[in-house]
């Protein structure tokens, strides 16, 4: 991979356009007008199609990484002020812009940035592996990206064990420690062994008291499963594939060990908790023509060859709910053109229940090794062409740092051209639910609009009908003017407003209406 809204309101100005696929008007239209104060009704308007330019429901997402402190936090041994006020930072960028989730990676390598009961506290948080930060830093993580209209993946490295291969400087703690016979030792690093079934019932009860314990949206693994070949030499597997090999190939096997974590992780998450989702962010390369003639049109290295991770057999099994293929190369790339990998996932998922966002490479924006890179508008041509796969529904970008640097002012060309308007979220693929109640008592005071509470709401969809009365906003997002985690909403503008109710998972309830008048 690399070393490694208030929520989603613009602003609090809302802005008239054109937007919301509800009927409105009939009896009742005008009741939540000031007396004398008779408001148009609203009408109703068929066929209404769909903006590409303003999607509805669109995941815009962030990595926040932490080991090695690339994002967060910045540096070891900060106070739990800093580090909070970090954090802060980095979500109140990502709400400036638009954004509507975060991966955050709480587990580096077989340590924590929780309190865990199975192993050590991360060395990131104080410089020293195992030394208790003083703090639980998961609820504040989790309830202050909730507070923004923040959906909150907890990301996990499944099978790296250590930075360290003396595992002496390891917590007497730390599973490396006690379960030896687990580890291979790779380059400079330590893994456990893919192999051993004792590994992955590990990494699944790591994952499953997060997911019990803890109020996150989703779990989430990147792209490092084998180690990618590099200086390490032969990934000495040896004495676990002569137990459980059966007589398979080598390769064949490693892939078919990743895959029972993935299921097996799949299924712990959902028996956990149902509506929380899991997903992985490959390797942006499953295979290439070369190897197999129903690759993608690509000669770089694969994931499927290198590090034995076969998304598409986690597509076609449902053993995840979405992936999020790395696809860190520019227009024209010759080894992994970024026109020839967008096509060529979208057909994966095609027909499936798995959803595709697509991991961006913020952090390559300005690079001079590769001449598209030093152009500002590259990435933005990225989610240009991403309009025309309708499988496509989002990208999440790498990382933080560059949310709040700006490289080439790329994130303000971005929300210009792309997220002008705030989103909702995708609605996880065959998820049964109702949707919860419309807000009730919505009335307008002064400037402010105000209403109940709903039960089972996380947050509230503000959308501004147009002078016109004429309304689409369940279509699209030109409408859609904020998404807000608290009970009321501030606007300069007059006219007719519809406010409804989101749960967790952004099912969105009928809408309530009122009408601000200038004060």
């Amino acid at each position: 991979m690399r070393n490694g809204r208030p929520l989603l309101a613009a602003s609090a100005v809302a802005i008239a356009a054109t937007a919301a696929a509800y009927s409105f008007g009939g009896p009742g239209a005008e009741a939540d007008a000031p007396k004398g104060r008779v408001a148009a009704p609203v009408k109703a308007v068929e066929n209404c199609v769909a903006d590409a330019r303003y999607p509805k429901r669109q995941l815009r997402g962030v990595w926040i990484a932490t080991v090695k402190n690339i994002d967060w936090p910045s540096a070891t041994g900060l106070n739990v002020a800093k580090q909070r006020a970090e954090y802060v930072r980095i979500l109140d960028n990502a709400v400036r812009r638009n954004l509507n989730a975060v991966f955050v990676q709480i587990r580096p390598a077989s340590d924590a940035l929780y309190k865990s009961p199975y192993e050590p506290w991360s060395q990131y948080l104080t410089g020293t592996p195992g030394r208790d930060p003083g703090w639980d830093p998961l609820p504040f993580l989790t309830a202050e990206a909730h507070k923004r209209g923040l959906e909150f993946h907890a990301w996990f490295n499944p099978y790296r064990a250590a930075y360290d291969t003396n595992t002496a400087r390891l917590p007497a703690s730390h599973p490396a420690r006690q379960h030896p016979d687990w580890l291979v030792k790779y380059g400079s690093l330590l893994y456990y062994n893919p192999g051993l079934p004792q590994v992955r019932e590990h990494v699944v009860k790591v994952v499953t008291d997060v997911v019990k314990r803890y109020d996150i949206d989703g779990v989430h693994f990147d792209d490092y499963f084998y180690p990618y070949p590099g200086n390490g030499g032969a990934f000495n597997d040896t004495a676990a594939f002569r137990k459980y090999g059966k007589g398979v190939k080598l390769a064949d096997w490693r892939r078919a060990n990743v895959n029972k974590l993935v299921a097996q992780v799949h299924k712990a998450v959902h028996d956990t908790k149902r509506d929380v989702k899991f997903g992985i962010s490959p390797f942006g390369i499953w295979r290439n023509k070369a190897q197999d003639p129903t690759g993608s049109a690509t000669a770089g290295m694969s994931a499927y060859d290198s590090v034995y991770a076969d998304a598409r057999a986690w597509i076609k099994a449902g053993t995840v709910d979405y992936v999020m293929p790395q696809l860190y190369w520019p227009r024209g790339f010759k080894a992994a053109d970024y026109k020839a990998l967008v096509p060529w996932w979208a057909n994966e998922v095609k027909g499936t229940g798995v959803r595709l966002y697509i991991g961006q490479a913020l952090y390559r924006v300005g690079a001079t090794d590769t001449p598209a890179w030093t152009k500002a508008g590259e990435l933005p041509a990225h989610l240009k062409l991403n309009r025309s796969y309708k499988q496509v529904d989002g990208d999440v970008y790498f990382s933080a740092k560059q949310i709040g640097t700006n490289p080439m002012k790329v994130m303000d060309r971005l929300v210009k051209e792309h997220y002008a308007r705030p989103a909702l979220l995708p609605l996880p693929k065959g998820q049964k639910g109702e949707a919860p109640a419309k807000p009730s008592g919505l009335q307008a005071a002064g400037s402010v609009l105000k209403w109940n509470a709903t039960p089972g709401a996380r947050s509230y969809a503000v959308y501004q009908v147009p002078a016109s009365g004429e309304t689409c906003s369940a279509t699209d997002a030109r409408n859609l003017v904020a998404v807000v985690s608290g009970t009321s909403f501030a606007t300069k503008t007059p006219g007719r407003y519809l406010v409804t109710s989101l749960d967790p998972l952004t099912r969105e309830s009928a809408p309530a209406q009122a009408t601000v008048f200038p004060v």
